[in-house]
């Protein structure tokens, strides 16, 4: 295997591609997930810059989209489960581990991204918000500063691993879009749906 070789196969499985398209739903569901990912990532690395009650305007946003991503979330889990809803991969061996571990590592950091902005909230002694219709109770009493701060690190740090994993996986998608010229980006563009092979 050339290295050029071996780098189109490393972008392809990053980008997810396995020759098929999705459906509609998938689509919607992947789209969502991605711009509610910027939309959060934005408003907690911005909202320090203005005064509070701004501030404080974009953290109930924050919470709220981050209720609303829980949802897009367990959507897609769901639906991915569902037998008729899953694509066969092409590729075998450790391609084939490579592309799932990389799908399966940004559910896994979405899910806990999730829970550790729940807790984090709750641990505050704050209820769960969305966008003032309702707010979820937490099951514990708030705790310590001390005790809560941590949970704070390690929901940052899960918000930048899935930041940058999520940039490499929109690059490789537009290397193959734009350089290898395939059909890795537009099979996941609503609008070309009934163009699907």
């Amino acid at each position: 295997m050339t290295d050029q070789t071996a780098f189109d196969t490393a972008t392809r499985i990053a980008a997810g591609d396995d020759g098929t398209s999705y459906d509609p739903v998938a689509m919607s569901l992947h789209w969502a997930t991605a711009l509610l990912v910027v939309a959060n990532f934005a408003l907690a690395k911005t909202w320090d810059w203005f005064a509070k009650p701004t501030a404080e305007t974009m953290q109930g946003l924050h919470i709220s989209f981050g209720v609303l991503l829980t949802a897009v979330i367990v959507t897609r889990v769901i639906w991915r489960l569902i037998p008729s809803h899953q694509i066969s991969l092409l590729e075998v061996g450790w391609q084939r581990l490579a592309s799932k571990a990389t799908h399966y590592l940004l559910y896994a950091l979405l899910v806990a991204q999730a829970v550790s902005g729940f807790v984090w909230r709750w641990a505050q002694g704050h209820p769960v918000g969305f966008f003032g219709f309702f707010a979820i109770p937490g099951p514990f009493d708030a705790w310590d500063r001390a005790s809560r701060r941590p949970l704070h690190t390690i929901h940052e740090w899960i918000g930048w691993a899935i930041v940058i994993i999520a940039l490499l996986h929109a690059l490789a998608a537009l290397y193959h879009h734009y350089v290898l010229k395939d059909r890795v980006l537009v099979r996941m563009l609503p609008a070309r749906a009934d163009a699907r092979a």
